[in-house]
């Protein structure tokens, strides 16, 4: 999905709000270590989860945080027709595609670490990689 055109910082982002829902401390650390890397501050990250009380969001980046909190928890409300309408204001209908198949991603990552207890702490992450190059996921569970 880091191939996708969306922002490195803006998937960092809804990785890291899809897997606090989820509850996968692997992936919490994975993706802040990720996200600090590759110069995100540590305000923001701390904030991530309490976006709607913050100034520290584009209004782009609360359209994919809203996005991404409505699609991992469809089961609840399905996806609010607000929510949609935002996320059309902020994301072309390519972008709204390629940013709900990276919420999906992560969310099957989630999954896989939390059912198989991949522990937190263990990640480090690789030298800061350029923004073109692939997430390092395919064929490990190490979202």
């Amino acid at each position: 999905m880091h191939k996708s055109g969306l922002e490195h910082s803006l998937l960092d982002l809804i990785d890291l709000r899809a897997s606090q829902i989820n509850g996968c401390a692997y992936c919490v650390d994975m993706h802040t270590k990720d996200a600090r890397a590759r110069g995100e501050s540590e305000q923001r990250l701390y904030a991530v989860s309490v976006w709607r009380d913050t100034p520290f969001f584009t209004d782009r980046e609360r359209a994919a945080l809203a996005w991404t909190e409505a699609v991992t928890e469809v089961s609840k409300d399905h996806v609010p027709d607000e929510v949609y309408e935002m996320a059309r204001k902020h994301f072309s209908e390519k972008e709204l595609v390629d940013l709900t198949m990276a919420i999906v991603a992560i969310n099957g990552w989630n999954r896989l670490n939390v059912a198989f207890r991949r522990e937190a702490g263990s990640y480090q992450p690789a030298a800061q990689r350029p923004a073109s190059s692939s997430s390092g996921k395919a064929g490990t569970a190490s979202a």
